[in-house]
C-alpha cells in the first residue's frame, strides 16, 4: 500500500494566494485611477486654470487610452511574455503617476494621464491571463470572482478616496499617496507571478490597434467637443468623420489580417455579443455619470469634496456587500438572468433620479446609488468568467480582453456623454439639476434596454462558436 499523504504534502498542494494578491494589488491601483480625479476636478481646475472640456479630458483620456490599447497589448504579451509586459506596464504606470502629481498645466496633466492609460492597458491586458495561468478548476473560478470584486471596488473607491485626499492634503496627493503602493505592487508581481509561455511566431495586429484606438479617441473627442463647443462645431464634425473613417478601416483591417485583434468569427457567437453589450452598458450607466453627479453635489447643493465623497461612497459599500454575499452563488445560474437582470436593475436605479425634481438635495440620489451599486455588484464578479466561457477555449484570453476593453470603452463614453449633456443645462443650480436628471434618465433607458437585449443574447440555448 502506498503511504497516505502527509499534512506537509497537503500544504504544498494547496494553492498559494500570493499571486492573486499581486494581481489584485495591480488591478486596484490601475482602476482606482479611472475615477480618483472625479471629485477633485473643481480643485484641479481652480489651481491649473483648466476649462470644462480640459477637465473632462483629465478624467476621460486615461480610460480612452486603456480601452483603445487593451487588445493590442494582449497580442503583444503573447509574443513577449505576459509577466514581462505586466511589469513594464506597472513601472511605467508608477512613473506616469508621479508625472501627474507634479504637472503644472492642464496639458501636462492630460499627457501624464495618457501615459497612465497606456501603462494601464499593458497591465489590464495581462492580469486575467496571469491569474488563469496560476489557478485551475474551482480555485480559478474563485480567483476570478475575487478579482472581479476588487476591480469593481477599485473603480468606485477612487471616487471616495479622491475627494477626501483632495480636501485634506490637496489634489496632487491623490497621485503621490499611491507611489509607495506602486513599489509594493512591483515587488509582489516580480516575485510571485509566473511567466507565460511565449509564442514567437505570433503576429501583433498593429493596424488593428491603431484604427481601433483612433475610433475610440475620435468618438470620445467628438462627444466632449460637441458638448463643450456645439454639436455642429468644426472640431465635433471632424471628430465624427474621423470616427467613421477609423471604424471602417478597422473592419477592413480585421477582415484581412492573418492575426486580428479579435477574430471576426467571435462576433457570430451570440453569448460573446451579449457579454460585450452588458460589459459596456453596466459601466456606461453605473459609473459614467459619477463625474457630473460629483459636480452637481458640490456646485448645486454646496457639499464639500469630502462630503461628496462620503455620499458617493454609499455605492461602494453596497457594491462590496452584494459582491461578497452573492458572487460565489451566481456562477451556477443562467448568465442571461444574472447579467441581463442586474443591468436592468441598474438602469431602473438611474431612473429613480426623478426624485431630484421633488427634492434637489443629495438624499434624492440615494436610491440611484443603492440600486446601481446592487446591479454593478452582481455583474462585476461574474462577467469575466462568462466572457471566457462564451467562446472556445483557444479564444478565452481574447474574449476576456475584449470584454474588459468594452467595459472601459463604456466608462469613457459614459463620462463623455454625461459631461456633454450636463454642460448644456449646467448654468445655475436649477439648470444643473435638470442636467444631472437628464443624464441619469438617459443612462437608465440605455441600461434597461441593454440589459434586456443582453439577457436575450445570453440565454441558455445560445449557440457557441464551437457548435456552429
Amino acid at each position: 500500500m502506498s503511504p497516505l499523504p502527509s499534512r506537509a504534502e497537503h500544504a504544498v498542494a494547496a494553492p498559494s494566494w500570493v499571486p492573486l494578491t499581486a494581481a489584485c494589488f495591480g488591478t486596484f491601483l490601475l482602476l482606482v485611477y479611472t475615477s480618483i480625479v472625479t471629485v477633485a476636478l473643481p480643485a484641479i481646475g481652480a489651481e491649473l486654470g483648466a476649462g470644462y472640456g480640459q477637465l473632462q479630458w483629465i478624467v476621460d483620456v486615461f480610460t480612452v487610452a486603456l480601452a483603445g490599447l487593451l487588445l493590442g497589448f494582449g497580442s503583444l504579451s503573447d509574443l513577449l511574455g505576459r509577466k514581462r509586459v505586466y511589469l513594464a506596464g506597472l513601472i511605467l504606470f508608477s512613473l506616469a503617476t508621479l508625472g501627474c502629481g507634479v504637472a503644472g498645466t492642464p496639458g501636462e496633466l492630460i499627457a501624464a494621464r495618457v501615459m497612465q492609460g497606456v501603462a494601464g492597458a499593458a497591465m489590464f491586458a495581462t492580469i486575467l491571463p496571469l491569474v488563469g495561468l496560476t489557478y485551475e478548476g474551482r480555485d480559478r473560478a474563485r480567483a476570478f470572482a475575487v478579482w472581479g470584486t476588487v476591480a469593481g471596488v477599485a473603480s468606485a473607491m477612487g471616487i471616495f478616496s479622491g475627494g477626501v485626499i483632495a480636501q485634506l492634503l490637496g489634489w496632487r496627493w491623490i497621485f503621490f499617496v499611491s507611489l509607495p503602493l506602486c513599489a509594493v505592487a512591483i515587488v509582489l508581481a516580480a516575485t510571485s507571478l509566473k511567466e507565460s509561455p511565449r509564442a514567437p511566431g505570433r503576429r501583433v495586429d498593429y493596424p488593428g490597434i491603431v484604427t481601433f484606438s483612433l475610433a475610440a479617441t475620435g468618438l470620445t473627442y467628438s462627444v466632449i467637443t460637441g458638448g463643450d463647443r456645439g454639436w455642429s462645431s468644426a472640431g465635433a464634425v471632424i471628430g465624427y468623420l474621423a470616427t467613421v473613417v477609423a471604424i471602417g478601416a478597422f473592419v477592413v483591417v480585421e477582415r484581412r489580417s492573418r492575426a486580428p485583434m479579435v477574430p471576426t468569427g467571435l462576433f457570430a457567437t451570440r453569448r460573446f455579443l451579449g457579454v460585450l453589450l452588458v460589459a459596456f452598458s453596466y459601466y456606461f450607466a453605473g459609473f459614467g455619470a459619477l463625474p457630473v453627479i460629483s459636480l452637481w453635489l458640490q456646485n448645486a447643493t454646496g457639499l464639500s469634496s469630502a462630503a461628496t465623497s462620503a455620499v458617493l461612497a454609499l455605492q461602494v459599500v453596497v457594491f462590496v456587500v452584494v459582491s461578497a454575499l452573492l458572487s460565489g452563488r451566481l456562477h451556477a445560474r443562467s448568465p442571461g438572468q444574472v447579467l441581463g437582470g442586474a443591468t436592468v436593475l441598474l438602469g431602473l436605479g438611474c431612473l429613480t433620479a426623478v426624485a431630484v425634481l421633488l427634492s434637489p438635495t443629495w438624499t434624492a440620489l440615494l436610491p440611484v446609488l443603492i440600486l446601481t451599486g446592487i446591479g454593478a455588484g452582481i455583474v462585476s464578479p461574474v462577467f469575466p468568467a462568462v466572457a471566457i466561457a462564451s467562446v472556445p477555449a483557444d479564444y478565452g484570453g481574447t474574449a476576456g480582453a475584449a470584454a474588459n476593453s468594452s467595459r472601459q470603452l463604456g466608462l469613457a463614453l459614459g463620462i463623455a456623454v454625461s459631461g456633454a449633456v450636463y454642460a448644456t443645462h449646467g448654468e445655475g443650480s436649477t439648470g444643473a439639476t435638470h442636467g444631472v436628471l437628464l443624464v441619469l434618465l438617459l443612462f437608465g433607458v440605455i441600461a434597461v434596454t441593454s440589459g434586456l437585449v443582453g439577457g436575450w443574447l445570453l440565454r441558455d440555448n445560445a449557440n457557441r462558436l464551437s457548435q456552429a
